[in-house]
């Protein structure tokens, strides 16, 4: 009995410890909900950037496809030399001053190359005053380069280098831009070869008034792609490579990126580019109206149903709008098939256009659309195209070089290389004259001779030097 009991008890314990090994096993050892929920958070994972997959889209091939199209831009410009005739009477009646420290100021920026043949858009800004221009390329090539033109109004200029089977940019289409799209900032901050950084498109049309021209066009694209000093003229693209706008500004109280930078529309950059390469200068054309943004309060004044559209404040006497019949009240709400919201996209829609083309434009008048066909003009009140100023002059021009400057004793100055009939030889100027100054202001390159002309009143007063060192002036009147 003794031993019946005994066995008795040995196999109650075996049973409960079979019961509390079980216990155990399931509460401590057993997986099959911990694997359940892997299974669930595989699911969960698989969008995640731990499966080796992303949210964010590819943008290597934008980036491959553009760092080598994107240039260092290297300048320098001198400011502040002077030279005299020596003779006191003649300084005294041109303004000359002897003993003036010239100053050597050094830029640089980025650019983008346009074509196989080295057209290379950049800032203006970028280039502006600058005597010589060197072109570094991505894999570390150098040119010197030309100014073919520059529209201080878009901050757009266009330069050319000798060189063949560049790597260049095509163009984007700039309806296709859209809010919240990732775009590729390309240019070389802070003076370091091509870098490239990312951001999405954060606004259109935008308007900062950082141009003072009196025709100045603003509509940036807004990014928040990290632009630094040095990215000026670089390239916006977008995932497929292209071309969308040249990165001009930054909205910062630094002077480097703070969140905000922004650029020229490649619909601005194409027309100006193609107007500089065929004219020489951008063929601008005018509506002929003072407008300004649609507020709230004009809106309930008007009984507009939306807050937006361009106010006509008033209409210029013999422009083109007056002509159509646009009026002051009206609010211009498309050009062409284009919806205009607000002034910038207004100037931005009109710029693509060229003196002389008609336009459609519909206004909301006394609640009710009106449509007019305006035949756009140009700065001077008609419908020409404006040819390059300085044609008239009858003359080719090139940068003086340093034996020049060393043995005329001269900081500046453009040489006359090749003299047709023009206004230059009416006034009996000849080949090989150094012009320096025109009407006092000093003359580094053919761009401040252009802008100079362009500005004249009534008479010009050219001030120069032969190479033999006899100084003369010249003066004749412009139309």
């Amino acid at each position: 009995m003794k031993k019946a009991g005994k066995f008795t008890f040995t196999f109650l314990l075996v049973i409960a410890g079979a019961f509390v090994a079980v216990w155990a096993y399931s509460t401590f050892f057993d997986k099959t909900d911990v694997i359940t929920i892997k299974e669930e958070q595989a699911v969960k994972y698989a969008a995640l950037p731990a499966d080796g997959e992303s949210v964010l889209p590819d943008l290597t091939f934008a980036a491959e496809n553009s760092i080598h199209a994107v240039v260092h831009i290297a300048t320098q410009s001198v400011r502040g030399g002077g030279w005299s005739s020596g003779n006191p009477f003649f300084d005294e009646f041109f303004g000359l001053r002897r003993n003036q420290q010239p100053q050597l100021a050094q830029g640089f920026g980025s650019g983008v190359i346009l074509s196989d043949d080295g057209l290379i858009v950049t800032n203006n800004h970028v280039i502006e005053n600058a005597q010589n221009i060197l072109v570094i390329l991505n894999d570390k090539r150098e040119f010197e380069a030309r100014l073919v033109g520059s529209d201080p109004s878009t901050d757009i200029a266009l330069l050319k280098i000798e060189a063949e089977n560049m790597p260049y940019l095509t163009y984007g289409n700039p309806d296709e831009l859209r809010l919240g799209e990732w775009v590729l900032a390309v240019g070389n901050p802070f003076n370091l070869t091509s870098t490239v950084t990312a951001g999405i498109v954060s606004a259109l049309g935008r308007n900062l008034r950082i141009n003072e021209d009196q025709y100045s066009i603003e509509a940036f694209i807004q990014t928040d792609a990290a632009v630094n000093p040095g990215n000026s003229g670089g390239a916006l693209v977008n995932q497929q490579g292209k071309l969308i706008g040249i990165n001009t500004a930054i909205a910062s109280r630094t002077g480097s990126y703070t969140g905000y930078s922004f650029a020229v529309p490649v619909s601005i950059v194409r027309k100006v580019v193609t107007d500089l390469k065929e004219f020489g200068e951008v063929q601008r054309a005018l509506l002929g109206v003072t407008i300004g943004d649609v507020d709230a309060k004009i809106a309930e004044e008007l009984k507009l149903e939306k807050v937006e559209g361009v106010y006509v404040g008033s209409a210029t006497e013999n422009g083109a709008a007056k002509e159509a019949g646009i009026k002051k009240g009206d609010v211009i709400i498309n050009v062409g098939s284009d919806k205009v919201m607000n002034m910038a996209e207004l100037q931005e829609k009109v710029s693509q256009y060229r003196p002389g083309d008609d336009v459609k434009i519909i206004v909301i008048r006394n609640g009710e659309k009106k449509q007019f066909t305006v035949t756009l003009r140009n700065r001077h009140g008609d419908t020409q195209i404006v040819r390059d100023n300085i044609t008239v002059l009858g003359a080719e021009f090139e940068t003086i070089n340093k034996n020049d400057k060393k043995n005329l004793d001269i900081e500046n100055g453009i040489k006359i290389k090749n003299l047709k009939k023009g206004k230059l030889k009416d006034a009996g100027i000849k080949e090989g004259f150094i012009i320096t100054n025109v009407n006092k202001k000093p003359i580094y390159e053919v761009n401040d001779l252009k802008r100079e002309i362009g500005n004249a009143r009534g008479g010009i007063l050219v001030e120069g030097v032969y190479s033999n060192g006899e100084l003369a002036y010249f003066v004749f009147g412009v139309e």
